[in-house]
């Protein structure tokens, strides 16, 4: 119910979670974006899709901050964030996991979420010790559930599997009440088993939080998002429902070689 409540209060607004306004990103004389308008819905899961060089991390590098949009306007929730610094961008709830897994290897797995959640806070600063019974070590330890690694709470990141660490990311961008969250290719270098174990984590991520996901699987993808846009040389190429991207000729042949089963 509190899920389906904060939805609701999102969708109320009538702000789009996302929106892109002609944004391009210019390297010198190279266009890795050009002139994308994209609207994403409050709880809506959109998948990007497209071949290496389409500009997909480049989008996520515009939104974030990371690299800003050279032309256009980004927004979150109506709020203008183009010129905002990638903690702002955080503050006012975005997130984001990269193609490379960026944690403490040498801290315990529960350490790495309630830093996570401790940055996230008000308090991050202080030079307190938590208590047994801290809130933000209760949330780290909820998180460790959602993502199927309450079992592994005290070993070492170093320690985990490839797959686990990839979960253990997924964790740490739920961290602090998020309300939309960039995916960067989750599923790169998973199993089977860890791949079916992830499109399970992000389907029952709560409904109330949006969000895109980069992904060359497209099993994986076309699973977990309700529509699917892709991306060409820097531009928007196609959008559509994940049956139609599936099922398009033009997608197929430029995306999967000319066909897929």
């Amino acid at each position: 119910m509190l899920r389906t409540d904060a939805l609701t209060r999102l969708q109320s607004t009538g702000q789009y979670a996302l929106e892109l306004e002609a944004v391009s990103r210019h390297f010198g004389a190279l266009v890795a974006l050009a002139d994308i308008n994209l609207t994403v819905k409050a709880g809506e899961r959109r998948a990007v899709l497209g071949s290496n060089g389409a500009g997909k991390t480049t989008l996520f590098n515009a939104i974030t901050g990371d690299f800003p949009p050279t032309t256009g306007r980004v927004r979150l929730f109506g709020e203008d964030v183009t010129d905002l610094s990638i903690h702002e961008r955080i503050r006012r709830g975005l997130r984001r996991t990269y193609q490379i897994s960026l944690l403490f290897d040498g801290l315990s797995v529960v350490d790495n979420v309630y830093l996570a959640c401790r940055g996230a806070s008000r308090g991050r600063l202080s030079l307190r010790r938590p208590k047994p019974d801290d809130a933000m070590t209760h949330a780290a330890e909820t998180l460790l559930d959602a993502v199927h690694l309450g079992a592994e709470r005290e070993s070492l990141v170093s320690e985990l599997s490839h797959g686990q660490q990839r979960q253990l990311e997924i964790a740490l961008a739920l961290a602090g009440a998020p309300r939309f969250i960039l995916f960067d290719e989750p599923a790169a270098g998973l199993s089977p088993t860890e791949r079916s174990e992830l499109i399970e984590i992000l389907q029952s991520l709560p409904t109330h939080i949006g969000f895109i996901i980069i992904e060359h699987d497209m099993d994986v993808a076309l699973r977990v998002a309700e529509s699917v846009t892709m991306m060409h040389n820097g531009r928007i190429f196609k959008e559509g429902n994940p049956e139609e991207i599936e099922n398009d000729p033009e997608v197929q042949e430029l995306y999967l070689g000319g066909g897929h089963a």
